[in-house]
């Protein structure tokens, strides 16, 4: 078995598993995926929020994170954010996310994204719960968003992911000094991710996450297949050997990272 590593973004709640949902968490756990981080709100006009959360409730295991991703920002309203923020109560819930902005399809206008974005990090902050950003196609408003209304406003010492990281080195850098961790995905694996295999090895040890946001990007051997928890130790493996560390040290190092992001050091009777 792989040593115990963390998925630190998964989106369970989807209907790609609905007929094997049961079994595919249990081949994480038995693959060595310690806790899982469910990202709820993947389609608020489906239910998502309210599957996600029920998931972190009936598995110690796994965790939450709620808000509104940026295909979505044209749901945004008082209801919307009402809900959010009662679902922020919940015990399980340690993350707000994922929030950002998505260039590559625009399916809500780029005005709108940013203006909710800036809303969700408020909202963020006020919990002082770490955030889980996607950004697409929108490396330089994201940083800057990032500047002005998390980081000068004390956010770096609360902290979040940059999940799924595909960006450049800028971002990278620009990411770190606001005190941001970097989730790599199976898209490190691919073939033509050398420049992303550059940045990666350019993360300090103690910034970095590995993720799989199934059941999206299957990492190689995967490649084309849905994804689940249990393949993120795939990422792990091939990020430990870019990076020159075993793959229990790898294990080690992440799942430390995430435990000590979202302040669950004391917790690990849950792992």
């Amino acid at each position: 078995m792989f040593p115990m590593l963390v998925d630190s973004h998964a989106h369970l709640d989807v209907p790609q598993f609905d007929a094997d949902r049961d079994e595919v968490i249990a081949r994480a756990r038995q693959a060595g995926v310690g806790l899982m981080l469910e990202i709820c709100g993947s389609d608020v006009a489906k239910g998502s929020l309210d599957t996600g959360l029920r998931l972190a409730h009936e598995h110690s295991f796994i965790f939450a994170a709620v808000g509104l991703h940026p295909h979505e920002a044209s749901l945004w309203d008082e209801t919307v954010e009402s809900k959010l923020c009662a679902m922020c109560e919940h015990e399980k819930v340690i993350g707000w996310g994922e929030i950002g902005l998505d260039y590559y399809y625009d399916h809500s206008p780029r005005e709108r994204q940013q203006e909710v974005f800036r809303r969700q990090l408020e909202l963020a902050l006020e919990r002082r719960l770490p955030v889980i950003i996607h950004t697409r196609d929108a490396e330089d408003d994201t940083a800057a968003i990032l500047r002005q209304s998390w980081a000068e406003r004390g956010g770096s010492g609360i902290g979040g992911i940059i999940h799924c990281f595909t960006g450049t080195r800028k971002l990278a850098d620009a990411a770190l000094e606001m005190g941001f961790h970097i989730s790599f995905s199976g898209v490190v694996t691919f073939r033509n991710a050398g420049d992303l295999r550059d940045v990666a090895r350019s993360v300090p040890d103690d910034r970095l996450l590995v993720e799989t946001d199934c059941p999206y990007l299957a990492p190689v051997p995967h490649r084309g297949k849905r994804n689940e928890p249990a393949y993120v130790i795939e990422t792990a493996a091939f990020l430990a050997e870019i990076k020159g560390l075993s793959p229990e040290e790898m294990a080690a190092i992440t799942t430390a990272n995430f435990l000590r992001l979202f302040k669950m050091e004391g917790n690990q009777g849950c792992l």
